[in-house]
């Protein structure tokens, strides 16, 4: 389809017309845009929804009492249909009864109504993502911690390792396959994801949230240009295929 000329409003007539897509696709101004915002969304969210997780994975590796309870309510908000937590972020920041904006004008600071602002919409699409799936980094890489031998530590301790020296070379190292396939798998889904951007914003405003998957569908399904669309997938899947095996290739010399 990336090397054809297709429409849904003609699905009988299809032309071969090469390379065509791909000439057009260099361009367009709004392809480049959306690429930007995925990567660049891509990287933030991965980053801190790892960085996060590791942190609260060293804090449900814990043997206090009601740390259990605290692991059951720590994947709530992985569990949640994104619809429920989209809803739930376009209730907090409604303009006139959003919590998070009674809460500035409480504090007499100026309120917006954040999805339709060019400076905070990209922003709360990061906040959204990382919110979402942090716990699932967390409770992973605390199932990964919890398969380290404690025969290591106690060895570290008695040559005088500190904590943070057994976090970097004990913790780390024995739990980076598993942070692999976990960085790995989120970059895949964080740069195809179509729906928490098209839910709480559609793109906008001013294509300031436009990511390469809603641009996708506006091309095929609101502009009808299947050829096009499935020429920027194309683009997709190389992109998440380089990723991923200069990814694995650099893990393994390390």
């Amino acid at each position: 389809m990336a090397f054809q000329e297709m429409s849904l409003l003609q699905p009988n007539q299809v032309a071969f017309i090469g390379l065509q897509n791909f000439y057009q696709m260099v361009g367009d101004p709004n392809f480049w845009m959306a690429l930007k915002n995925s990567v660049l969304l891509t990287v933030l969210a991965v980053s801190l929804e790892y960085l996060l997780g590791l942190g609260l994975a060293l804090v449900l590796k814990q043997k206090v009492p009601g740390i259990k309870i605290f692991r059951n309510f720590a994947m709530v908000t992985w569990v949640l249909p994104v619809v429920v937590m989209v809803i739930i972020f376009r209730w907090l920041v409604q303009p006139d009864y959003g919590l998070l904006n009674v809460i500035l004008g409480s504090l007499g600071l100026p309120t917006t109504y954040w999805f339709g602002s060019p400076t905070w919409a990209f922003p709360l699409i990061v906040v959204m993502h990382v919110w979402r799936n942090a716990p699932f980094f967390a409770i992973a890489l605390m199932a990964s911690m919890q398969s380290i031998p404690e025969s290591y530590y106690e060895a570290a301790a008695m040559d005088g390792a500190s904590k943070l020296q057994q976090f970097r070379y004990i913790t780390l190292p024995n739990i980076s396959y598993v942070s692999m396939i976990m960085i790995i798998l989120h970059v895949i889904f964080t740069l195809n994801n179509f729906d928490i951007v098209f839910l709480s914003t559609g793109g906008g405003p001013l294509g300031t949230t436009e990511v390469l998957a809603t641009y996708v569908y506006k091309l095929a399904f609101n502009q009808y240009t299947l050829g096009y669309a499935a020429s920027i997938g194309l683009v997709m899947l190389i992109l998440l295929m380089f990723f991923t095996v200069v990814y694995v290739k650099l893990e393994e010399i390390d």
